[in-house]
């Protein structure tokens, strides 16, 4: 009867269809009919935990339109063509650049003291010039693309082309409010307040390219940071106006209904122009 208990053992097939996962068997002692003979039985085996899936994190790209700018050989040959120009007229036309808070705020009306502009002035002030074209056509560009997500693929497709439309768009706004300035000071001023008067449009103008050109490279080499730095740009737009309106309205001011004729040019010479100039780069950008 003893032998009888001690060779009941229950037993257990294993399955070993997956043969690549191990079986590990457990067995526990049970106690059968008061004898202290134990019965062992088998427990299922164990699967072992199954390891979690994590998803890599996805990284950012980088803004592929700024870095395809940032590549483009005419764009960036335009922008260091530049300053080249800067950089070689500096050493004979630097006296321009000394005088630009004077000519941008003086209204002091001594005709010696700006009687004669010399060639050397002239190329400084052109090179100064044109890096402002150039640095406005590339915030109008990010602008642009920004404002208008469906022309984002062409853009981003030539953006050499369209830089220097908004760059020659720039210049060409730039000569149109020249000769107009001229012309109201002609009509409504004399020879002497009109040159105090383009004086600071054209101080304030190329002092607003060499504040402009750090924004920009730095919109090019950190594309993440576009929108704050197209807001920086926009604000010393605005500034450089201002300050060249602020100089206007005191030479020309001398009654109270010089307001008058202050709004009257305020809406037909500054605002209604700008706001056409905008349109006007758009309608640019669809037709390109």
């Amino acid at each position: 009867m003893p032998n009888q208990v001690l060779n009941r053992v229950n037993t257990t097939t294993v399955d070993t269809t997956h043969a690549d996962t191990p079986q590990h068997v457990y067995y526990a002692p049970r106690f059968e009919h008061g004898f202290n003979t134990p019965i062992v039985d088998t427990i299922a085996p164990q699967q072992p935990p199954a390891m979690a899936h994590i998803e890599p994190p996805t990284p950012v790209k980088p803004d592929a339109a700024a870095h395809a700018l940032v590549h483009n050989s005419p764009t960036m040959a335009t922008l260091l063509a530049a300053v080249i120009l800067i950089m070689v007229s500096y050493r004979s036309g630097y006296k321009y650049i000394e005088n630009f808070f004077h000519n941008m705020f003086s209204i002091r009306r001594r005709e010696s003291l700006f009687a004669n502009r010399t060639v050397n002035e002239t190329r400084v002030l052109s090179a100064l010039i044109f890096l402002t074209c150039v640095c406005e056509g590339i915030l109008a560009y990010f602008g642009i693309r920004h404002l208008q997500p469906d022309l984002a693929a062409p853009m981003q497709a030539s953006p050499g082309k369209y830089v220097l439309a908004l760059s020659a768009t720039g210049l060409l706004f730039y000569l149109v409010q020249l000769a107009l300035f001229r012309l109201l000071g002609y009509i409504f001023s004399d020879k002497i307040s009109t040159k105090l008067w383009l004086d600071g449009f054209k101080a304030s103008q190329s002092l607003l390219g060499l504040l402009l050109f750090p924004v920009v490279a730095l919109l090019l080499v950190f594309p993440a940071f576009g929108k704050s730095l197209l807001i920086i740009g926009v604000v010393l737009y605005f500034s450089a106006r201002i300050v060249f309106l602020s100089k206007g309205f005191r030479i020309f001011y001398s009654n109270l209904l010089s307001h008058v004729y202050f709004l009257l040019y305020l809406c037909g010479v500054e605002i209604v122009p700008l706001v056409l100039l905008w349109a006007g780069a758009f309608i640019l950008c669809y037709q390109l």
